[in-house]
């Protein structure tokens, strides 16, 4: 049976969720869009295909859905949730789940509790981070002792570090500087520019100390579209480490040996089976499998869906919870750190915050 799931908000994010459940419809389904314009309401349905509703209590009335994404500003995503967990409906909230510190706090306060809250942290089920986890979670380097990631921003990196090193709910202690350089930006979410002119970009790099280990924090401007960026990821632990998708690790006490994650990608030269994703392997064994196979998605796309169709199965008690409240939490907490400690130039520590247990 297909999920069934409703969205509040209609801007670029809550089409990329009615877009992906189109393309695999006998997965997914949205069963309505809120909206407070009935202006917008129009346009929706006549575009997107999906019936439109005033309210959250219209959308709930018209079909309950198995659960609904609240898609809005960063300010109004605590106020959707508390509405939607006090009408009793699972949530997958958008990230962050709150603005800022106060925020996280009251809306754990609010909602905490319930059981209700997921957070849409998408990161850790992208293919090549997935083959990442389980390879780091399997002991394949030993005990990870430190992460390293340039990809993307505050708290999608820090739910990579953390998961990555294990740390858990473990404070942290947090630096952060930033270098501004020239670099041309010829690309951005609204297409190409057409501009080659170098312009100022700031780089944050910031130092997260765990329990568990260390994370190092680096981003630039626009690095998720900007082609002349690349993307790295470097996991280090006691018997080796993981280079993007390269891994070196000891035998035995004289033989280092070296090993690739290898992708198998199909619709290639005169592979007939159409683009896409078959599996990532390791030495041979399957470590990520495309069960996606046929939509043609793209890796952050299939992100996306294994979170939607993890959601639907949490809600049905089939699967594991997706991504927990407390954990979209306490991400955001430790990315608030990271602004707090670039502005005022000293080092700031988290504390152990209620969602923490």
């Amino acid at each position: 049976m297909r999920a069934r799931f409703g969205i509040v908000g209609t801007g670029w994010r809550s089409e990329f969720f009615v877009r992906l459940a189109r393309q695999l419809p006998e997965r997914l389904s949205v069963s309505g869009v809120v909206t407070r314009s009935a202006e917008r309401a129009a346009e929706v349905e006549a575009t997107w295909g999906v019936p439109a509703f005033r309210s959250i209590g219209d959308l709930l009335a018209a079909e309950r859905p198995e659960f609904v994404i609240p898609s809005v500003p960063w300010p109004v995503t605590p106020e959707v949730t508390r509405e939607l967990v006090g009408y009793g409906v699972p949530v997958l909230a958008e990230t962050p789940p709150a603005a800022d510190l106060e925020g996280l706090r009251d809306l754990w306060d609010a909602v905490g509790a319930s059981g209700l809250v997921q957070v849409a942290e998408q990161y850790l089920h992208m293919p090549g981070h997935a083959a990442r986890l389980a390879l780091a979670r399997e002991g394949v380097i030993g005990q990870v002792t430190s992460v390293q990631v340039s990809s993307t921003h505050l708290y999608h990196a820090v739910s990579m570090i953390r998961h990555l090193l294990g740390a858990g709910f473990q404070e942290a202690v947090v630096t952060a500087r930033s270098f501004t350089a020239p670099l041309v930006d010829p690309l951005s979410k609204d297409g190409w520019t057409g501009d080659a002119t170098p312009k100022p970009a700031a780089t944050t790099i910031a130092t997260l100390e765990f329990e568990a280990g260390v994370g190092l924090y680096d981003f630039t401007d626009n690095q998720w579209w900007n082609p002349l960026r690349g993307r790295r990821i470097v996991v280090r632990g006691s018997n080796g480490e993981m280079v993007d998708d390269r891994v070196v690790r000891m035998a035995d006490p004289r033989t280092p040996v070296e090993s690739h994650l290898i992708r198998r990608q199909t619709g290639i030269d005169l592979n007939l089976e159409g683009f896409d994703l078959d599996h990532i392997s390791f030495d041979g064994r399957v470590v990520y499998r495309n069960e996606y196979q046929g939509a043609r998605f793209s890796e952050d796309d299939l992100a996306v869906v294994s979170l939607l169709c993890q959601m639907t199965a949490w809600c049905r008690g089939e699967a594991a919870a997706p991504y927990p409240l407390a954990d979209g939490c306490q991400d955001h907490l430790i990315s608030l750190a990271i602004g707090a400690a670039l502005r005022s130039g000293t080092t700031v520590a988290t504390g152990r915050e209620a969602w923490a247990g």
